[in-house]
C-alpha cells in the first residue's frame, strides 16, 4: 500500500475514494498533483520588496521601464500590489517543460527524470497565473508561446485560470530545417495561446477600397458584390429556397439546391418582423441586389416540361459559377414553374457598400506567415516571422556568443507588441530569459513613436553547481542596454530601464523596510516612472493636478516646508509611519494622509505590523 494511506482504516479508505468519485464525476479539465510536491514556501506569509541597484540601470531617472531580478513569483505579488489592473499586455514564453534544464523550481532545476516533472510545471506555472490575472486591464490580454508537446496541458490550465477568456491560437514556423520525431512526422510548428478580457481586440490592419468601385454612381458609395447564399442545402433551409425575379428585367433566376438563399421572401415568411434583417424583397427595393447585365448574359425560355428536361440532360441550364453544378435538375421540386418564363444563366449578387462594413479593420489571422511565404492578405492582417534563429543571432551580435538557448525572434514578438497594444500600454514579461520582450516594445515605440513601457522580469537561474549564475543581470539586462544604445549597425532605439532586486521580508520578525523600498512601491502605486530614493526631510513626486509625499520621519521644523509644498498641488497623498501626527500640523482639505504599514501590507494581501528602519 502506498505511504501516503498506510495510517487509514477500511473505512477511511472507503470515504476517500467515494470522495474522489464524486469529485471526478463532476469535474472535468485539467487535475495535477498540486499535493505531491513542495510549493513555494511563503505563498502569502512574507511580504516582497524591491530594491534599486542603481549600477545596473540605464538612463537618468525617472526610470520608465523596470528589469526586475528574482523569482517571478514574488514579483509578480509585489506587481499586483503596484500595478494591479493596468497592463494592457502580458507577454511570456514560459519554460516548455523539456526537461533539460528549462526552468528552476525551489531552487533546483527539474529534470527529466522528475516523478512529479508535469504536476510541478503545472502548479509552477499556475501559481504564477493566478497572480498574473489580476495585473490585466478590462481590455487586457494574456499572450503565451508553447510547443506542441505541451500546448494541450497548458490549454487547459489557462482555461481554469482564465474562464471564458480565451480568444484563440496562432501557429508560427520555428525553422526552415525539417526536425522528424519518426513517424515520417515534423516539428517545424510551435503556438501561441491568447486569452483576452471582453474589452480587448487586436489592431489589424485597414481594409483595403481596391475591390469596392461605385461603376452606377450610387449615392450610398464604392460597392462591391458579397455572395447572396448560405451555406445550407434545400433540405436543411427550405424556406430559402426559392426563385428570385429581376424586376426590372423580368427575368427569374433558380436557388442553388446546395446554398439556398442568405435572405428570406415575403412570400414564404409569415412573421416578417420577427426577423433580424430585411427580406429578398425589400432588398430588391433598396436596390442592394446586383443582378447580371442584361445584354451580358444568356437567357433560355422553355415552352414546355420535354423542352426542359431536354435541357437538363444535356447541361444546357444555370450553373454554379465555380463548380458548374446544375442549379435545375430533375429531382427539384416545382419543375413546372420554370415553363414560359425567362430565365437568367447569371447569378446575383449582395451590393456590399463600404459604408456598411461593420468594420474598416481587417482581423488578424491565427497563420504567421514567413517573411518569403505568398500568402493572401486581402481580408485578414498577416503575422510575418523569421526563423527562430533570429533571436541567437541578435545574442551573438551583442555577446560574441551563445548566451541563451532559444531565445524568441524579435520580428515575431515586435508584431505581438504592435497588434496587443496601443500605443502608450504597458507590457509585461515575467518569463523574460533574455529579454526579447523589451527589445520588441522598443523596436515598436521607435516605428510608430509610441510611449509604451515594459515590466520585465527575469531570474538568475543560479544553482548549487552555479552560484554566481545570473541571467537577468549578465545577459537581459545587458541585451537591452545595447538595444536602447545601438548594436551591429542597428540604430539605437532610446529608453532607459530601471533595475531592480526583490526580497522578501520574513514574518513574525521586526520588519526591516527600508525607506528607500517603501518610496519605491508608492511611485509605482501613483506613478508611471521611478525615481532613487534621497536621504531627505520628505520625498515628493508629481504636478499641480497630483501628487505624492514620503515622510520617513516627522519632524516639526519642516512642518512649514511640507505647507509651502502643499499648496502646488491639487490634490496631495501623504504617506507617513505618524499619520495622525502629521494631520494636526497638516489639516485635511486636498490633502490625504494614510498610514505605510497599513497601506502597502493591504494591498499586498497581508495582516502584517510594518516597522520602518
Amino acid at each position: 500500500m502506498d505511504s501516503r494511506y498506510e495510517h487509514l482504516n477500511q473505512e477511511e479508505l472507503r470515504r476517500l475514494l467515494e470522495a474522489r468519485d464524486r469529485r471526478d464525476a463532476t469535474r472535468f479539465g485539467l487535475v495535477w498533483e498540486a499535493n505531491e510536491i513542495e510549493r513555494d514556501k511563503a505563498l502569502n506569509n512574507d511580504f516582497v520588496a524591491l530594491d534599486l541597484v542603481p549600477e545596473q540601470c540605464v538612463g537618468s531617472a525617472p526610470w520608465r521601464n523596470l528589469i526586475i531580478e528574482g523569482d517571478n513569483f514574488d514579483a509578480l505579488r509585489y506587481l499586483r500590489m503596484t500595478f494591479a489592473g493596468q497592463v494592457k499586455c502580458i507577454l511570456i514564453d514560459p519554460p516548455y517543460n523539456t526537461g533539460k534544464n528549462d526552468f528552476v523550481y525551489n531552487d533546483r532545476f527539474v529534470d527529466e527524470n522528475n516523478s512529479w516533472r508535469f504536476s510541478t510545471w503545472i502548479e509552477f506555472l499556475y501559481q504564477r497565473l493566478v497572480i498574473a490575472r489580476d495585473l490585466l486591464r478590462e481590455d487586457g490580454v494574456l499572450i503565451c508561446c508553447i510547443n506542441d508537446d505541451n500546448r494541450s496541458k497548458l490549454e487547459l490550465l489557462l482555461d481554469k485560470v482564465f474562464p471564458g477568456m480565451r480568444l484563440g491560437s496562432m501557429v508560427w514556423r520555428t525553422r526552415d530545417s525539417t526536425s522528424a520525431k519518426g513517424h515520417n512526422f515534423s516539428d517545424t510548428h510551435e503556438h501561441i495561446l491568447i486569452y483576452a478580457r471582453p474589452g480587448f481586440e487586436f489592431r489589424g490592419s485597414e481594409k483595403s477600397q481596391k475591390k469596392y468601385k461605385n461603376s452606377d454612381n450610387d449615392p450610398r458609395g464604392p460597392w462591391n458584390i458579397d455572395p447572396l447564399t448560405l451555406g445550407f442545402d434545400r433540405f436543411q433551409r427550405a424556406n430559402l429556397y426559392y426563385p428570385i425575379q429581376n424586376p426590372k428585367s423580368g427575368r427569374w433566376y433558380p436557388c442553388d439546391p446546395n446554398l439556398v438563399w442568405r435572405y428570406a421572401s415575403e412570400k414564404i415568411e409569415k412573421n416578417i418582423d420577427g426577423l433580424e434583417t430585411e427580406t429578398m424583397e425589400e432588398w430588391i427595393r433598396q436596390e442592394k441586389i446586383v443582378f447580371p447585365v442584361p445584354e451580358n448574359e444568356k437567357v433560355a425560355v422553355w415552352r414546355s416540361m420535354e423542352e426542359l428536361f431536354a435541357a437538363i440532360d444535356a447541361n444546357e441550364v444555370p450553373v454554379t459559377p465555380k463548380k458548374k453544378n446544375p442549379l435545375l435538375t430533375r429531382e427539384i421540386p416545382n419543375l413546372e414553374f420554370w415553363i414560359n418564363k425567362q430565365v437568367g444563366f447569371g447569378r446575383p449578387g449582395f451590393k456590399k457598400h463600404w459604408l456598411d462594413l461593420r468594420s474598416h479593420t481587417n482581423p488578424v489571422s491565427s497563420w504567421i506567415a514567413r517573411l518569403v511565404e505568398d500568402v493572401n492578405e486581402e481580408d485578414t492582417t498577416v503575422l510575418r516571422s523569421r526563423e527562430a534563429g533570429e533571436g541567437t543571432g541578435v545574442l551573438e551580435k551583442i555577446f560574441g556568443n551563445k548566451v541563451f538557448n532559444y531565445p524568441k525572434p524579435p520580428s515575431l514578438m515586435k508584431q505581438l507588441v504592435g497588434q496587443a497594444t496601443d500605443s502608450d500600454s504597458l507590457v509585461l514579461d515575467f518569463f523574460a530569459g533574455s529579454g526579447t520582450t523589451a527589445q520588441a516594445v522598443l523596436e515598436q515605440n521607435t516605428e510608430d513613436e509610441g510611449t509604451r513601457r515594459f515590466i520585465l522580469v527575469s531570474s538568475t537561474e543560479a544553482i548549487e553547481a552555479e552560484p554566481n549564475k545570473n541571467i537577468c543581470r549578465d545577459v537581459c539586462a545587458v541585451r537591452i542596454k545595447a538595444v536602447i544604445k545601438g548594436f551591429g549597425g542597428k540604430k539605437p532605439t532610446g529608453g532607459d530601464f530601471a533595475y531592480l532586486r526583490t526580497q522578501r521580508i520574513r514574518p513574525g520578525l521586526l520588519l526591516e523596510i527600508e525607506h528607500a523600498e517603501v518610496w519605491i512601491a508608492l511611485q509605482f502605486v501613483h506613478l508611471d516612472s521611478v525615481s532613487p530614493y534621497e536621504e531627505t526631510p520628505f520625498l515628493w513626486a508629481g504636478d499641480e493636478e497630483s501628487a505624492i509625499c514620503y515622510v520617513p520621519r516627522f519632524r516639526r521644523e519642516f512642518v512649514s516646508a511640507l505647507r509651502r509644498k502643499v499648496k502646488e498641488s491639487a490634490s496631495v497623498a501623504f504617506y507617513s509611519w505618524q499619520p495622525q501626527t502629521l494631520r494636526q500640523h497638516i489639516p485635511d482639505g486636498h490633502v490625504t494622509h494614510l498610514p505605510v504599514s497599513e497601506t502597502l501590507t493591504r494591498r499586498f494581501g497581508l495582516n502584517l505590523t510594518l516597522s520602518p528602519a
